[in-house]
C-alpha cells in the first residue's frame, strides 16, 4: 500500500505540537493521530501544575498537612525524578519549580530583594518523604514540577501509542522535543534544524534521525535581559538564579525523556555539562555562552 505523510497539528503543555505520519491517506491518519493526541492530553490533565484537579496539584496543596496516594505511573515518574536528582549531583530538583513566583519572565524585572531567599528553604528534593504508593512534602509551601520531563514523558507515550497501531514512519513533536518511529517511507532520515539560539529565524544544523528522540534545552526558550545580561528560565535550585553557561544544548538518545534529561541536566551543570553528556553516552551538539560549539555524534 502507498501511504503519503500527512501532519495533525494541535496545541498542548503550552506548545505547538504536531504527529507527522506515514498513512494510506489524510482521514487514517488523523484517526490514528487522535490517539496519539488523546494521550498527551490525559498525561497533561494529570500532571500539569495549573490544573487544581492535578495529582500534582494535590500533592502540593497538601504540603506540610499529609501525604497524598500515588498510582503507580506517578510513583514511577517520581522514581526517575529521584534518579535524575542523582545523577545531576543535585541540580535536576523537582522541587525547584517553585522559585518560578520569584521571576517575571513576561514582566522583564528581576526578582524582588528577599523573593529567593524566602523560597530557597522550600527547595530540596531531599527533604521529600515518599514510598511506592504515596507522597509527602512536610513543609507548608512547597510543591512539586514535573516541567523538568512531562513534556518528554508525552512524547514517549504518545510514540509508543503509534508503534501499537502499527505506525512505521513518523514522529511526534512536542515543541521541539521529538521521538521518531522510523525513517520517511523510502528509508531517508528526517532532517530536523538546530535553532540558532541568537537568530530565531535561523539554524545552526541540521541531524538526520530515523529512529530515537531529539531534545533540546536553551537560554531562548524563555527569558529577560536586563543591562545586557540574559536571564533564562533554567534555575540553579542552589542559589535560585539562571545558569548562564550554555546557550542551548541538544542530544538524540533513545526516548525523549531521556534526551530532555540529559539536555536539562547539562545546562544546569553549566561548564561541567560537557563531560555528563560524554559519560552518558549520548550524541549532542552544545553551543556555549561565547558561541563555540560542541559537537558529538
Amino acid at each position: 500500500m502507498v501511504e503519503d505523510i500527512y501532519t495533525v497539528s494541535f496545541t498542548a503543555m503550552g506548545s505547538r505540537c504536531e504527529v507527522r505520519i506515514a498513512a494510506a491517506d489524510a482521514a487514517a491518519a488523523r484517526h490514528i493521530a487522535t490517539q496519539a493526541i488523546d494521550e498527551v492530553r490525559r498525561i497533561e490533565q494529570k500532571y500539569s501544575r495549573y490544573r487544581s484537579d492535578s495529582i500534582v496539584s494535590r500533592i502540593n496543596a497538601a504540603a506540610g498537612l499529609g501525604a497524598v496516594d500515588c498510582d503507580g505511573e506517578t510513583a514511577a515518574l517520581l522514581a526517575y525524578a529521584d534518579a535524575l536528582h542523582d545523577n545531576s549531583e543535585g541540580r535536576f530538583d523537582i522541587t525547584s519549580g517553585v522559585l518560578r513566583k520569584a521571576w517575571d519572565f513576561r514582566g522583564g524585572a528581576l526578582p524582588r530583594p528577599g523573593a529567593l531567599e524566602a523560597l530557597l528553604p522550600l527547595v530540596g528534593w531531599s527533604k521529600v518523604v515518599r514510598d511506592e504508593s504515596s507522597v509527602f512534602l512536610p513543609q507548608l509551601g512547597m510543591e512539586l514540577d514535573f516541567g523538568g520531563f512531562g513534556k518528554e514523558y508525552a512524547v514517549d507515550r504518545a510514540a509508543e501509542l503509534l508503534a501499537v497501531l502499527g505506525v512505521d514512519h513518523g514522529y511526534v513533536n512536542l515543541g521541539g522535543d521529538m521521538r521518531f518511529l522510523g525513517p520517511r517511507p523510502d528509508g531517508k532520515p528526517w532532517d530536523i534544524g538546530i535553532q540558532d539560539p541568537r537568530d530565531m529565524s535561523a539554524t545552526v544544523a541540521s541531524i538526520p534521525i530515523g529512529r530515537g528522540a531529539l531534545a533540546t534545552s536553551g537560554d531562548y526558550e524563555r527569558f529577560i535581559e536586563v543591562d545586557g545580561r540574559r536571564y533564562c528560565h533554567v534555575l540553579d535550585p542552589r542559589s535560585g538564579m539562571p545558569v548562564s553557561y550554555w546557550r542551548s544544548v541538544s542530544v538524540v538518545g533513545p526516548l525523549a525523556i531521556t534526551a530532555g534529561s540529559c539536555t536539562t541536566t547539562a545546562m544546569l551543570l553549566e561548564q561541567d555539562g560537557i563531560d555528563f553528556l560524554d559519560r552518558s553516552g549520548v550524541s549532542y551538539l552544545a553551543i556555549d555562552h561565547e558561541g563555540r560549539i560542541f559537537r558529538r555524534t
